[in-house]
């Protein structure tokens, strides 16, 4: 216990020391959680100056083992460093795929020579990493999917098309499943690879949302050569692959509300209240409010802890499994009543869309709104993650 009040005192003295004012300021109009890689700019040059001493020590990636760039913090560490970061409302140094998904993925399951290869430049916020599995005619369906790459000698070649690529655009590296095979049942005969988006005969069209922004593209692949040495796990085997990848994509899209209010980044509800229904110091007034806030903020500690669990239950070697789904389907679902929420508490002020007469926030708030119906459609929509409840968690027949 003295060891661990020891490093919670350290930790505080550190990031006090060595955190940039403003990463504990509210996120300027235009600015966005670092996301890293090849193309990342830093209109804030403290974003990168907070990147560059988190990586240093390995806490962007804080319980990912030391030989590959992490903190090789253990998990009650990890929760410490999580807690003094909350407390000085401090955001996160990096928020990307490569940490959330194909990193946790690489650990288990990637060759030595690929977790060298790639996990310490993800630590560091130097490459930046998109999912290639949806395609026009293999959404739900995934294992449809009809990308074909043929070997030709130490190459894989690449010809088909993937959708709803989340930030294609900005990215610098995809993992991506081909078919391999496409003579035995669509399950078996799928390749799961790592692919440089820099690698000629891939070309990028983004695609236009509600909300005014464009993070999703399609891609195209057009004879891309892909080396054999970036396949993850076995040749015909990457189902396997993709569904362990799959339980990290719908936990990191259940925790999709903890983003709101990380390091003062974003308004949280509560706040929102008491600005635009109250004040800073007086009780919020109207008791339906009062009692939504509530209940949110229950089923988010509720749903926090839960999936605490699941990482703790990860670390000890237990992958994620269908229970992902649960989580994936809450969170989505209560993300949509928090934005619902902050829509309602704002009021008119949240029916803008750009000009005077709104501030940036409130502009956010509208667009957040409209994204986050998109939630309950990507990582798998909600009516396939209860159908996978059904048939794998409680056991209900076909």
């Amino acid at each position: 216990m003295a060891d661990i009040e020891k490093f919670r005192r350290e930790t505080r003295e550190w990031l006090l020391a060595n955190a940039p004012k403003s990463m504990s300021a509210p996120l300027a109009e235009g600015e966005e959680l670092a996301w890293g890689g090849r193309q990342a700019t830093y209109p804030n040059p403290e974003v990168k100056q907070w990147l560059e001493v988190m990586a240093a020590r390995g806490w962007t990636a804080p319980t990912w083992p030391k030989e590959y760039g992490g903190g090789g913090l253990s998990r009650e560490e990890a929760r410490i460093l999580g807690e003094e970061m909350a407390a000085l409302r401090l955001r996160p140094p990096l928020f990307n795929f490569g940490l959330t998904m194909i990193g946790p993925v690489l650990l288990e399951m990637g060759s030595e020579e690929l977790k060298r290869q790639h996990l310490p430049p993800i630590v560091r916020g130097e490459i930046r990493w998109c999912q290639g599995y949806s395609e026009p005619g293999a959404g739900s369906d995934l294992a449809s999917l009809q990308t074909r790459a043929v070997l030709d000698g130490d190459h894989y070649v690449l010809d088909g098309q993937k959708v709803w690529t989340s930030h294609a655009d900005l990215s610098d590296w995809m993992f991506l499943l081909v078919r391999t095979d496409p003579n035995v049942p669509k399950q078996q005969g799928i390749t799961f690879l790592l692919m440089d988006m820099a690698s000629p005969g891939v070309s990028v069209k983004p695609i236009l949302l509600i909300s005014g922004s464009s993070p999703f593209c399609e891609t195209f692949f057009d004879n891309v050569r892909v080396p054999r040495n970036q396949v993850v796990g076995k040749v015909n085997d990457g189902w396997t692959v993709a569904k362990r990848l799959l339980g990290h994509e719908r936990a990191m899209i259940a925790s999709i509300g903890k983003q709101l209010g990380l390091g003062g980044a974003m308004a949280t509800p509560i706040e929102l209240a008491r600005r635009y229904l109250g004040d800073d110091e007086a009780r919020i007034p109207d008791p339906v409010v009062r009692d939504r806030i509530t209940q949110v903020s229950m089923d988010q500690l509720c749903l926090d802890w839960t999936l605490a669990r699941a990482h703790d239950s990860a670390k000890a070697g237990h992958a994620p499994g269908a229970e992902s789904s649960i989580f994936k389907y809450y969170g989505t679902e209560l993300n949509k009543r928090r934005r619902e929420l902050m829509v309602s508490i704002v009021g008119p002020q949240a029916l803008g869309w750009e000009g005077d007469g709104f501030t940036s926030e409130e502009l956010t708030i509208t667009r957040d709104w409209l994204r986050s119906r998109g939630n309950s459609i990507e990582g798998g929509t909600s009516e396939i993650q209860l159908n996978i409840i059904a048939k794998r968690v409680l056991g209900l027949p076909d």
